[in-house]
């Protein structure tokens, strides 16, 4: 597979749905769009979760995890690098990976085995951009970013969440439900 700014695979440029951007004002928000998106994965879905220290990646992870019934609390996994919580309903487990402290990209990766753990489960991945593309040639690309406003009404813990589908798997799948 490619870099991340490469080209969506020939022909599949005209059907990729449009980048969803959704802002997100607290926490608990932030907790239910990952129900949301929940709702949207299978097994063998690849997530990558990408935006600054502090911007929400984990929390969002979280609501996947509720999303997807699974065991356990999904904290950080930053010094442990992955965890994965099994389903309690049957469904896919939840490897949620942190590849901050990553730097070789997949060749790092290789000894986590995600593309053993891919098939059969939902993997996210926070700060994957760059290193994890190859495992699948689809992929759900989620960006956090905070929102910085000059008026002093702003709201600074508001954030602006861009879901990009990426690849076949995404072609046919309507983002804009994540918005509501």
């Amino acid at each position: 597979m490619g870099t991340p700014h490469d080209s969506p695979p020939a022909g599949t440029q005209d059907r990729l749905p449009p980048a969803v951007r959704i802002t997100v004002r607290t926490a608990e928000r932030m907790r239910d769009l990952g129900l949301r998106l929940a709702s949207l994965l299978e097994p063998g879905d690849l997530v990558l979760l990408n935006g600054e220290l502090g911007a929400g990646k984990t929390t969002l992870t979280r609501g996947l995890g509720e999303g997807l019934g699974v065991r356990g609390a999904v904290t950080s996994p930053t010094f442990v690098i992955a965890r994965v919580h099994p389903s309690l309903t049957g469904g896919p487990a939840l490897v949620h990976v942190d590849a901050y402290r990553l730097g070789g990209g997949l060749d790092e990766m290789e000894d986590l085995d995600l593309d053993v753990s891919l098939p059969e489960s939902v993997v996210v991945v926070e700060w994957g951009e760059g290193k994890v593309e190859e495992l699948s040639e689809a992929r759900l690309q989620v960006v956090i970013e905070r929102t910085v406003g000059s008026a002093p009404e702003a709201d600074d813990d508001a954030r602006v969440v861009t879901v990009s589908g990426i690849g076949p798997r995404w072609a046919a799948t309507d983002l804009s439900a994540l918005g509501g």
